[in-house]
C-alpha cells in the first residue's frame, strides 16, 4: 500500500460531490484517535519509569547556579529579626494602647 496513493484517496474523497461514507471516515477517525492515546501512554509509561529509577529526561545538568545570594539572605535575616523583636514588644507589654472605645 503505498502512502501517497491512500492520501491521495482520501484528499480526493474530501471534495465536493462524492459518495461519503460516515462508518469509514468515524472508523478512521477512532483509529487515528487510537494510536495516538496508545502512543502518548507508551511515552507516559516510559517518562515515568525513567524518572522512578533516577534517570533523567533530557541531557542531565552539568551543575546548578546559585539560586540567592549571601547578602539578600542576610537582608531578609535582618527584616526577621526586627519583625520578631516587635512582636516582643507587643507580647511583653512594651507598647501600652489606650482603647478610644472606652
Amino acid at each position: 500500500m503505498n502512502i501517497f496513493h491512500s492520501t491521495g484517496s482520501f484528499l480526493k474523497r474530501l471534495r465536493s460531490g462524492v459518495r461519503q461514507d460516515p462508518a469509514r471516515d468515524w472508523l478512521l477517525l477512532l483509529s487515528i484517535s487510537t494510536v495516538a492515546l496508545v502512543c502518548i501512554i507508551i511515552w507516559n509509561v516510559w517518562a515515568f519509569g525513567t524518572v522512578t529509577n533516577g534517570g533523567t529526561i533530557g541531557t542531565a545538568a552539568t551543575g546548578t547556579p546559585p539560586v540567592f545570594n549571601k547578602a539578600s539572605l542576610d537582608a531578609i535575616h535582618a527584616i526577621f529579626t526586627s519583625r520578631a523583636t516587635e512582636e516582643n514588644n507587643y507580647i511583653n507589654g512594651t507598647y501600652q494602647f489606650a482603647d478610644p472605645s472606652q
